[in-house]
């Protein structure tokens, strides 16, 4: 039986989880990649319980968890520190991307080829071109067109991990006027990231001047989050512009499939966007395991893009509402008052044991 060759453009999170989930024994894959090796600066992903599941059929979620720390609560806060709402952990489990990478690598069996190198033409003699290249996918443009290019928000994301553990009392996200920061525990210190409106960019941004400038704007924050600005250092920091993909109503077209950004890219705020480049990649390969190509690839279609561009849309607004400028007092009032509610709705459940 003659092997179906697959050719997956990206060597990130889903391309990588993409290689390991394919059967080798049908499939003759080449993952190709602009990366000679794998990074080594990043910021810790939350993994939600369906991307648990995810790694989980990869093989690897014990691993990760031996690499990863538990989240269990945080709140959303005022620059001050106070906090309006506070948010219990669902089974959250945090992993730096670098480590997350670095152990999708292992799960791609040896028999996968690797590419190093840009790649201009994307679509050739494969059977399936997958595009796992990113927001700015050449896999997108080349087979949607002009219309499907990625879009730069108005902001800046500037994140990075800095030495020590966060008290308790200090770790969430801390919503102001028109910026956000949230600082978390990870393996081996504090991971940190803050969002706001900037013209650095669009394309590639200055670490170090991005540093400085998200150092003024969260000058008058609360001394947790100016303590880990004066830590942070452009060797373990990464800044660059958000940018978003617009509207799909399908993820492929012919002899091509788009996974993770590539497909979806979201703004950050609901923290999904790794979660579902895996989630794509795994249920992605698991179909065309099991089915012919056609069948995989339409039903891959109904299971993930309503799912997905819903969960782009929500990002988006909660974007706003997280970075909201005019109506950041009554967003605040808002948050308290559902904090408050929440509080006495525990304690009555605490009670009533």
């Amino acid at each position: 039986m003659a092997m179906e060759k697959v050719d997956i453009i990206g060597g990130g999170i889903a391309g990588l989880a993409l290689a390991g989930m394919l059967n080798p024994g049908r499939f003759d894959v080449t993952v190709h990649e602009q990366r000679t090796e794998l990074p080594t600066v990043g910021t810790t992903l939350a993994m939600w319980p369906e991307a648990q599941q995810a790694l989980s059929g990869l093989g690897i979620l014990g691993a990760v968890r031996n690499h990863g720390a538990i989240i269990k609560a945080g709140a959303l806060r005022r620059p001050s520190g106070e906090a309006l709402l506070s948010m219990e952990g669902e089974g959250l489990l945090g992993v730096s991307r670098p480590e997350l990478l670095r152990l999708l690598d292992t799960a791609v069996p040896v028999s996968v080829r690797r590419v190093a190198g840009r790649v201009d033409h994307p679509t050739g003699a494969a059977m399936l071109t997958v595009g796992a290249d990113g927001v700015n996918s050449i896999v997108r443009r080349d087979s949607w067109g002009n219309r499907s290019a990625a879009k730069p928000t108005p902001f800046l994301a500037v994140r990075g991990v800095v030495p020590g553990t966060p008290s308790p009392r200090d770790v969430g996200e801390y919503w102001g006027r028109g910026e956000i920061f949230g600082l978390a525990p990870a393996i081996g210190g504090s991971n940190w990231y803050a969002s706001f409106r900037s013209e650095l960019g669009p394309d590639k941004v200055d670490v170090a001047e991005a540093l400085e400038v998200t150092r003024q704007r969260y000058a008058n924050y609360s001394s947790a989050v100016r303590g880990v600005l004066s830590q942070a250092n452009p060797e373990t920091s990464l800044a660059q512009r958000i940018w978003t993909t617009p509207s799909m109503g399908r993820y492929t077209r012919g002899s091509v499939a788009l996974v993770g950004d590539a497909a979806h890219a979201m703004t950050p705020n609901l923290g999904r966007g790794a979660c579902e480049a895996l989630i794509d990649a795994v249920t992605l390969g698991k179909l065309l395991n099991d089915q012919p190509m056609d069948q995989a690839l339409a039903t891959y279609n109904r299971r993930r893009v309503i799912r997905t561009q819903l969960l782009r849309s929500a990002s988006s607004v909660m974007g706003s509402i997280a970075l909201a400028q005019g109506a950041q007092p009554w967003r605040d009032a808002l948050l308290k008052q559902v904090g408050k509610r929440a509080a006495g709705a525990r304690e009555k459940a605490e009670t009533s044991k």
